[in-house]
């Protein structure tokens, strides 16, 4: 089974606002949530450690989640847990716990945060070097931290100090809108605190995650922002209609930005019409995965710009994951399936970890 790299998880929202012990089993997890009903994925949860270490994950993107959002009363919006706020200020406060969870996990031995180009490239070493040792808990998994959703960085100066607190990644917006830009389910441009946003990221060195930007926002972006981007969690419009997904346009900018983009595995984004809680589970597949993966390789010309961005339980469960996915561990059978459809060990190995690998080689800061 190949080491590989996820490109998007929503670990310290999953452990603080559904109340998980991350570092227990699935099995415990979901055993301990039977009977709850204020989420579909309750019961169903498919992250956590063990299984990340089981399905030889050695490294995530690991988000910081929260919005602020002063439109919207307390009583109104999601069954879920809150991610909304009434200010930048309270957003920024929920941040900054998120990233203290990583922070005690790094210290228990579970984690080890990535700053640095170094810090990338020597856990890399050590996990493919002892690679048995990270699935018995002996290696921690490495964590680049990511912000899905600025609405936690007060000012565009603030993202000095998030840089300093180890921000290596951010998008502007999440669902929605915020000061910075207009998400997923509306329209619009970055706003002018948004390009002074980004020059800061580009000024400090904070890669850009152009997932959740609107189709305005996403070319306005490009257009102000000339360093580093991604798109951690993406598929393809062409094969999903909706706003969530990408053109083909926008697949082949990124693609000429020596871009990754990867591929996520929520149902919505893999069947076209996916109606939560009324489409059959069986209707998706990691063959439906699969044709996005093949999509942006007939788009890039090779298999070096496309790789694994699950947002596994983010939101959900596997109620609303690939039928063959019962916990992250089974990303594994992924691997089967594009070797079924011809892909070379190489291109496997590129889709699971070497693209991310290369691309966060190449441009996390360089430590002095």
């Amino acid at each position: 089974m190949p080491l590989w790299i996820d490109g998007h998880l929503d670990l310290a929202w999953n452990a603080l606002y559904f109340d998980r012990d991350l570092t227990q089993s699935i099995e415990r997890i979901n055993a301990r949530e039977r009977g709850m009903t204020d989420n579909a994925g309750r019961g169903n949860a498919t992250v956590a450690l063990p299984e990340m270490r089981r399905g030889r994950l050695a490294l995530c993107l690991a988000t910081l989640l929260a919005h602020s959002r002063p439109d919207l009363m307390p009583t109104q919006g999601h069954r879920r847990p809150s991610l909304d706020y009434c200010s930048p200020t309270a957003a920024c406060a929920i941040a900054q716990g998120q990233l203290a969870y990583y922070r005690l996990l790094e210290q228990s031995g579970e984690m080890a945060m990535i700053v640095s180009a170094q810090d990338f490239i020597a856990h890399w070493d050590r996990c493919s070097s002892q690679s048995n040792l990270l699935a018995t808990g002996t290696t921690p998994i490495g964590v680049i931290v990511a912000m899905e959703g600025a609405d936690g960085i007060i000012t565009p100066e603030q993202a000095r100090d998030w840089f300093d607190w180890g921000l290596r990644v951010a998008s502007p917006v999440h669902y929605g809108h915020n000061q910075y830009a207009f998400g997923t389910g509306e329209a619009g441009r970055l706003t002018e605190a948004g390009v002074e946003l980004l020059r800061e990221f580009r000024r400090v060195g904070i890669i850009l995650d152009t997932t959740h930007l609107s189709d305005e926002g996403f070319f306005h972006a490009l257009d102000v922002f000339d360093g580093p981007v991604i798109a951690s969690h993406q598929n393809c419009r062409a094969l999903v209609p909706g706003g969530r997904q990408f053109s083909d346009e926008q697949l082949r900018l990124l693609i000429g930005r020596q871009a990754v983009i990867g591929t996520a595995f929520d149902n919505w984004m893999l069947v076209p019409h996916w109606k939560t809680g009324d489409t059959p589970r069986v209707e998706a597949s990691l063959e439906q995965l699969a044709n996005h993966v093949d999509h942006i390789c007939q788009l890039s010309g090779s298999h070096e710009n496309v790789a694994i961005g699950t947002d596994l339980d983010g939101g959900y469960g596997a109620e609303q994951c690939p039928i063959e996915i019962d916990s992250i561990a089974d990303v594994q059978k992924l691997a089967d399936v594009l070797a079924r459809r011809g892909y070379s060990a190489q291109a496997i190995n590129d889709v699971f970890h070497d693209n991310w690998r290369r691309f966060f080689s190449q441009h996390l800061p360089v430590a002095t």
